[in-house]
């Protein structure tokens, strides 16, 4: 395996090469600052660090030391976690994962701001949250006439390098030099009115390059790394999640059957976790063959699907794998560098591509109320969990439109299905299929009325399934209104009954 340093090929850039704390001296108080990174992969994985001790320096000072930080999604403890921990961030967008930030996030400490993954970039190049100051974006290696290689995610690392005023690039020779030529970066789309369309009609397509590029000029620093992503470890499929996962494979079973979908189905997108893992593991033992994946994250499921021949290929911003999926993935990356393709994620996430390719998109939810609404950000409809990711790109754009949850949290204390969502990601309207480990509902043709009676006898837990009946009972005699039958005095009494004592449940 190569140096960092041997990945520098550009001569002219070899003598930008510093330390990670000379680096961090081009971040100021204040400045708004783009991280590359997608959930656990590609993130900077040294200046962060050396931010974090010029913020703590800063503040023993007495002096004020913060940073806005916008990424692609979320990062790492050693990116994100470190910056929380000193106190080092004002603003955070457009999603997260670390127990810290989401803590000072909920304490008012840090503003957030939560936005849909398609949405991050074309609102950075318009300019609403002001200038970037500057960036710092991992990549493999920059090659001689100074091209940059991605790392295991793109992101948005296109717009990073195009709008940021300085660049820090950390060149990480934990990374496989042989991602090279698996990217298929396209940076044309432009800003209204100039929009142009992504000539891309079938999920394994290349319409680009495979290099990301800025203007060299810009870059102020160059920093060396040696160290893996996040790769977290996923749990086994437990028994609920392999029962979600079987339900969901007989429904496309039925689906085929009845001509609305084709024997291969139709390219699939997978929410991050364990639940999609396990319906990923259980299309391992299912009758479908030559699959296609164009989703976000690429994980430990869809990356052995394409390794057991079953999945043809698979598009992807980011490459998230547990230790030991990386090491298959490194094992085998000569025959995956034609099947897997990474693409930034305004192009991954794209509406009308997501339309356009008929996605199957599965995402997963912390609760839905009877109407099929759902809530997949907020915890008792104040406190922020992660962020809507790019659940609502696919929701709203999907051929299908699956959100899956257990249909109960905190030991029973909490059910997922509820009268009235505490907070409203996707709404009726943008959600198809709801899958519990006690069944599924097929929401597509129902009335609001039709769709409650059904989420309540097939997804709700049968500890909740009476309190959810007299409910809508009462609801439909109240003479309020008969589309959407609510009783507004008790419709979040479940969430503030929880708040109170602990328990949803009517003692």
């Amino acid at each position: 395996m190569s140096t960092a340093a041997e990945r520098v090929q550009h001569e002219g850039l070899r003598g930008k090469i510093m330390s990670a704390a000379q680096a961090a001296e081009f971040i100021a108080d204040g400045m708004t600052v783009g991280i590359s990174g997608f959930t656990g992969a590609g993130y900077p994985k040294a200046v962060p660090t050396a931010i974090t001790e010029k913020a703590q320096a800063a503040h023993a000072a007495g002096k004020p030391y913060k940073i806005r930080m916008i990424t692609g999604a979320s990062t790492a403890d050693e990116c994100d976690g470190v910056l929380a921990r000193a106190n080092a961030i004002s603003f955070r967008s457009p999603f997260q994962s670390d127990p810290t930030m989401r803590n000072q996030i909920n304490a008012g400490d840090a503003a957030y701001m939560d936005v849909h993954l398609s949405h991050i970039e074309p609102q950075v190049r318009a300019g609403f949250f002001g200038d970037m100051d500057v960036a710092v974006v991992e990549v493999a290696g920059i090659t001689a006439d100074g091209k940059l290689i991605p790392s295991l995610a793109v992101g948005t690392n296109v717009t990073w390098l195009q709008y940021a005023k300085k660049i820090i690039l950390e060149v990480n020779a934990q990374q496989n030099a042989k991602l090279e030529g698996m990217a298929d970066i396209y940076d044309s789309i432009g800003l209204p009115p100039n929009r142009q369309p992504l000539m891309l009609t079938e999920a394994g397509q290349r319409i680009g390059s495979p290099y990301l590029a800025c203007d060299l000029d810009k870059i102020v620093g160059i920093v060396l790394t040696d160290a893996s992503d996040r790769n977290s470890k996923f749990a086994e499929p437990d028994e609920m999640s392999k029962s979600i996962a079987a339900k969901i494979i007989d429904f496309f079973s039925h689906e085929v059957k009845m001509g609305r979908l084709p024997k291969n189905l139709l390219p699939l997108q997978s929410g991050v976790g364990n639940v999609a893992n396990a319906v990923l593991a259980g299309l391992q033992d299912s009758p479908f063959n030559d699959l296609v994946g164009y989703t976000e994250v690429l994980q430990d499921g869809m990356l052995d699907l394409i390794l057991s021949g079953k999945m043809l290929s698979a598009s992807a911003t980011a490459l998230s794998f547990s230790p030991d999926a990386l090491q298959r993935f490194n094992d085998n990356i000569d025959a995956l560098r034609s099947k897997i393709i990474l693409r930034p994620q305004e192009v991954t996430n794209n509406p009308e591509l997501i339309r356009r390719l008929g996605i199957i998109g599965m995402n997963a939810m912390i609760e839905a109320d009877i109407y099929g609404n759902v809530n997949s950000t907020h915890i008792m409809g104040t406190k922020m969990m992660n962020g809507i990711g790019g659940s609502g790109d696919f929701a709203r754009n999907s051929f299908l439109s699956f959100f899956v949850s257990p249909s109960v949290a905190k030991g029973g204390a909490i059910s997922c299905i509820v009268p009235m969502v505490s907070h409203h990601d996707h709404t009726e309207h943008d959600v198809m299929v709801l899958v519990t480990e006690q069944g599924l509902a097929d929401l597509r043709g129902k009335s609001p009325r039709e769709r409650a009676r059904l989420i309540i006898e097939n997804c709700a837990h049968p500890d909740y399934r009476d309190q959810l009946r007299d409910y809508f009972d009462r609801a439909e005699k109240s003479g309020g209104g008969l589309h959407t039958p609510h009783l507004l005095t008790e419709a979040l009494s479940w969430h503030q009954r929880f708040v109170e004592t602990g328990d949803m449940r009517v003692k």
